[in-house]
């Protein structure tokens, strides 16, 4: 295939929409810049509309001009290899899942979908108000987790599987103290927290018990509740 040399290319260009959010959604589809993140799309056997490469990098796709490639790039170092991906939506599904409710921090988003990945849980569902999990920021900061994790969108709390617990600072009981098998863990943005619609719409409340900050950040919140509530779940 020829090489693309010219940062005017068609194909490129519907590269640089996939930027904003409104072609994302338009489209359908996302790009996730990098190696590791191709590799990790390859091995969760997610197809790719395509694949771009540095020229000479010896990389498997359509060959770019290194320079060229750098002007669709949104990392400041630049990127070897980035690849275009369909978005993939699923129905919420337990038995464990995570919302994120007004989470609007993309890299939140993404370390969420992380910590998903680490302590097993089945789907990560984004409420309104939150990032989009397929932008740049999201993707990355999920370090390939994206493409293992099913993302789901709800508008509503009554959507979300199993035992909705409302993770709210220094509100309920100790999460330590919360004994669930099914649940869906709801985690609002740091500052704001969970709406009160949302609260009164779970099942339970609980909080985790901290020292001496204010709050945690959202995705710490996600990623100590999670792991708490995994661990118990597969204790004998």
């Amino acid at each position: 295939m020829t090489e693309i040399t010219s940062p005017h290319n068609e194909a490129l260009k519907e590269v640089r929409k996939l930027a904003g959010r409104r072609w994302r959604e338009k489209l359908g589809e996302f790009v996730a810049e990098g190696e590791d993140l191709v590799a990790a799309a390859a091995a969760a056997g997610w197809p790719p509309s395509a694949v771009y490469v540095a020229a000479g990098s010896g990389l498997p796709g359509v060959e770019v001009a290194p320079h060229v490639l750098a002007t669709v790039s949104q990392l400041g170092s630049g990127t070897r290899a980035l690849g275009v991906y369909p978005q993939r939506w699923t129905p919420p599904t337990g038995p464990r899942c995570v919302g994120l409710w007004g989470v609007g921090d993309p890299g939140n988003v993404g370390t969420v979908l992380r910590a998903a990945l680490a302590f097993g849980a089945d789907c990560v569902a984004l409420g309104p108000g939150s990032a989009d999990p397929y932008s740049h920021k999201a993707v990355r900061g999920s370090m390939g987790a994206v493409f293992s994790v099913p993302v789901a969108r709800v508008r509503a709390v009554a959507e979300l599987p199993g035992r909705r617990v409302a993770l709210v600072a220094r509100e309920g009981v100790p999460l330590r103290e919360l004994a669930v098998q099914d649940f869906t863990l709801l985690v609002g943005a740091e500052r704001e927290g969970l709406p009160h619609h949302v609260i009164s719409a779970c099942d339970d409340v609980a909080h985790i018990p901290i020292a001496a900050a204010d709050s945690l950040n959202a995705a710490m919140a996600a990623t100590v509740a999670l792991y708490d509530l995994t661990t118990r779940m597969r204790r004998p």
